[in-house]
């Protein structure tokens, strides 16, 4: 809240100067910061930053067209559907922005683009017979009692039963659903980690949870235990029977009355360089949205990741269908 408040304060000033920027952002400040840094080095462009965990399109509604907000940055491209269809965001034609990102990943209409992507992966114990998987096994009787996995209404869950709904349809994704239920080891809930943490105690043998926590855990960022769940598991990059491996992402949009546009367009298109997709890698252990921008070790090592095509659009419109799915089958209960 400090932050918050102190950054508020900073912006009363920063909109009038062109070597300064506002960016109003709900991703976690360690990994922010490092990106800005360098932005600001090799730019010269101050970055005046608003951390938001909650309430990023409520914020910019109440503060309207006096709004000093130029970007806007945050995780799940649900989040950043949502800021485009209250009329929050404003269309940016970019050469580098379009050339670096994938069509099927980004805004059709360019109101905002995909900075990082996290895969949505299977976690194995190390020692199980089970080198590929596709989504649609994990409903198999096969799985029964052996899979752990978060809440289904999870934005992580959601997204993916979402990109289920786009493959199939209603009535597929509710068997699916209902099957995946029936093959749960425990009760769904938790973290992503707990799932790797679970797998070790041996209460599952799969679980399905998001690429990045692995690089969390094995680096030793989140201390020895974890490092230890990461070490118990490996992981298995799963794909659609007609498509990719799913995956989210974090990404950003200019701000529709953003005072200092050009800047904005500058902070999105460093983004994308090689220089910044690298330091999502080494911050976060996210995939980079470039091709052949370079990709952690640890990441890398689960082999080559093949993303599903459907376009994130797409799926985000089924996320108010896939929750009553998950209600209706008592995913959670």
């Amino acid at each position: 809240m400090r932050a918050m408040l102190a950054g508020a304060a900073i912006l009363a000033g920063a909109g009038a100067s062109a070597q300064e920027l506002n960016l109003y952002t709900s991703r976690e400040p360690g990994l922010v910061e490092p990106l800005l840094q360098a932005f600001t080095g090799d730019t010269g462009i101050k970055v005046n930053t608003v951390f938001l965990k909650d309430g990023l399109v409520e914020r910019l509604a109440s503060e309207g067209e006096s709004s000093p907000a130029d970007v806007l940055m945050a995780v799940d491209a649900g989040n950043l559907v949502d800021l485009v269809e209250r009329g929050l965001t404003q269309p940016v034609e970019s050469e580098i922005l379009t050339a670096a990102i994938p069509e099927n990943l980004r805004d059709p209409g360019n109101q905002w683009f995909p900075l990082s992507m996290r895969a949505r992966v299977v976690y194995a114990a190390k020692d199980l017979e089970l080198d590929s998987i596709t989504y649609e096994d994990l409903a198999d009787p096969e799985w029964k009692g052996r899979i752990c996995i978060r809440s289904g209404q999870h934005p992580y869950n959601t997204a993916l039963f979402s990109a289920f709904m786009t493959h199939h349809d209603a009535a597929a994704t509710e068997e699916w659903l209902t099957g995946l239920k029936a093959n749960l080891a425990r009760k769904a809930g938790g973290g992503d980690r707990d799932g790797a943490k679970d797998i070790l105690g041996g209460i599952c043998d799969i679980a399905i949870a998001n690429s990045y926590y692995v690089g969390l855990m094995r680096s030793g960022k989140g201390g020895d235990e974890q490092k230890a769940w990461g070490e118990a598991i490996k992981v298995i990059l799963p794909t659609f029977e007609d498509g990719g491996t799913h995956v989210n992402i974090s990404g950003a949009a200019v701000a529709k009355n953003a005072p200092n546009r050009d800047e904005a367009v500058k902070l999105l298109e460093f983004l994308v360089s090689d220089e910044a997709q690298k330091i999502y890698g080494e911050a976060n252990y996210e995939y980079p949205v470039k091709a052949g921008a370079a990709i952690d070790p640890i990441i890398a090592s689960f082999g080559e990741l093949k993303v599903d095509p459907l376009p994130l659009t797409e799926i985000v419109k089924n996320r108010k269908q896939v929750s009553e799915l998950v209600d209706r089958v008592g995913f959670d209960n």
